[in-house]
């Protein structure tokens, strides 16, 4: 079965204090400048901030004069892009095929580094909304799976303060997976064919209409907001769009994938554009992800799922901030720390079963300080068990019930094509992965084939 790919370009608005409560009058202070530094540890991704900038960036400078800036009845708005790669032109990709996310970007706080929960949609979207490893969320163990309605998301704690939250979406998956908890609204592009092997829709059309209509409620000027909005066209068939005037760029998979995300980028931009025409939009957050990213006959392999390539798991991440200073963040880190950075820009406290840790200090201007990020894909019908950790520039990555371990050097090998079995380097990765291994409490799928739950849960 071919894998679905989903949460690729994540916006999101997001606001500290007074949730549930009549919105504050409060100064809009106007957009920093698209000036860019970029901090932190070197990436294996292009970085398109000048090195000298890099070199002379200073995490520490303004952190308290920043967060004074930010308005403090902010709204946010996640925009996710499925499939959409971390090798996107702010990246250094030599093709203009996103040239309104480009242009956002450069007045984003940005993470060049930036990694999916896991390497399909399923386990990345459910991981994000539950703010923990998705082996520890209560699922089914299909590929298509289903999450119980006892999982705490972060969106039900936002609606229990009085945030106002509103989704809509582009695959038909999105009506049963268990995603919709906690949200006012929740809608689903009409007239969408469901097929479990492939995606034959164009959606960006509708699914922009459809977010413009669920944004113009008058009570969004007077009540405090969360929206999210998952676009889906880069995803599988790469659908031609010459007769929308998008050039074809050639025959290839990855030439006709870059059409579609020029496609779904124009309906990005006119989305932004009819949020820039609301008063509330100077005191918006706008955060940019995806749920994974894509192969393109790396390592053998297309599409997405079933591996923890770098390939399939670096996706954009990046953060529009009222009042906040553009910059470039090299350090490491995870969609795991969306639902804690989220209720906080609301002002709304996180779950303690969060695992991640919230990123508004970072975006204020504080260091980034290295930790570890873990990559998790459990076991289900289609695909055997996957967990890494990465750690600066080593990846260590489990298989199975953990009894191969493999680590790469991403610096040295940014292609993941030279394993590293032995040696100091591995016994250090090793140890440390085997030690954060027994602190994951992992759940059985409620739901699963014999033979999945035999080869993943029963030791």
């Amino acid at each position: 079965m071919r894998p679905f790919g989903w949460f690729a370009l994540v916006a999101s608005f997001g606001g500290l204090g007074g949730a549930g409560c009549p919105r504050e009058a409060a100064k809009v202070i106007p957009d920093a400048a698209p000036s860019v530094v970029s901090v932190g540890a070197p990436s294996s991704v292009p970085s398109a901030a000048d090195a000298s900038l890099a070199a002379s960036a200073s995490a520490e400078a303004g952190a308290g004069a920043t967060a004074a800036k930010r308005p403090t009845d902010l709204d946010v708005i996640v925009l996710s892009v499925d499939s959409l790669r971390a090798d996107m032109p702010w990246a250094g990709y030599p093709r203009d095929i996103a040239p309104r996310l480009t242009e956002l970007e450069k007045r984003s706080v940005s993470y060049t580094r930036a990694y999916s929960m896991s390497s399909y949609t399923s386990m990345s979207l459910g991981g994000l909304l539950g703010g923990k490893l998705p082996s520890e969320m209560k699922r089914s163990g299909f590929f298509f799976g289903s999450y119980a309605a006892d999982n705490v998301m972060f969106p039900e704690l936002l609606k229990a303060k009085g945030v106002r939250t509103m989704g809509a979406h582009a695959h038909g998956y999105f009506a049963s997976a268990g995603f919709d908890q906690g949200f006012d609204v929740w809608q689903i592009v009409p007239g969408i064919i469901f097929k479990n092997e492939t995606d034959p829709n164009v959606t960006s059309p509708q699914h922009e209409s459809m977010a413009e209509k669920i944004l113009d409620d008058p009570r969004l000027d007077s009540t405090r907001f969360f929206a999210w909005f998952h676009f889906l066209d880069p995803h599988d068939q790469y659908i031609s769009h010459e007769k929308d005037g998008i050039p074809p760029y050639g025959k290839t998979l990855r030439d006709r994938y870059d059409a579609e995300v020029l496609f779904t980028d124009r309906y990005l931009g006119k989305l932004l554009d009819f949020i820039a025409t609301k008063p509330w939009s100077k005191r918006t957050v706008i955060i940019v992800t995806a749920d994974h990213g894509e192969a393109f006959g790396e390592h053998n392999m297309f599409s997405h799922g079933f591996e923890l390539w770098e390939n399939l798991v670096r996706v954009p991440m990046f953060f529009v901030v009222p009042g906040v200073a553009p910059r470039r963040i090299d350090t490491p880190r995870s969609a795991i720390d969306l639902a804690p950075t989220i209720t906080e820009l609301l002002g709304v406290p996180g779950d303690p079963g969060f695992e991640g840790s919230s990123l508004v200090t970072e975006l204020d201007g504080a260091p980034a300080e290295p930790r570890d990020v873990v990559i998790d894909l459990p076991m289900t019908s289609d695909n055997d068990k996957r967990r890494a950790i990465v750690r600066d520039k080593l990846k260590i990555v489990a298989y199975g019930k953990d009894e191969l371990l493999k680590l790469y050097d991403l610096a040295a090998d940014p292609e993941e094509k030279a394993p590293i079995m032995r040696g100091e380097a591995f016994d250090a990765m090793a140890k440390r992965y085997r030690e954060y291994s027994k602190t994951v409490k992992e759940v059985a799928p409620t739901q699963c084939n014999v033979g999945c739950l035999n080869r993943a849960y029963v030791k």
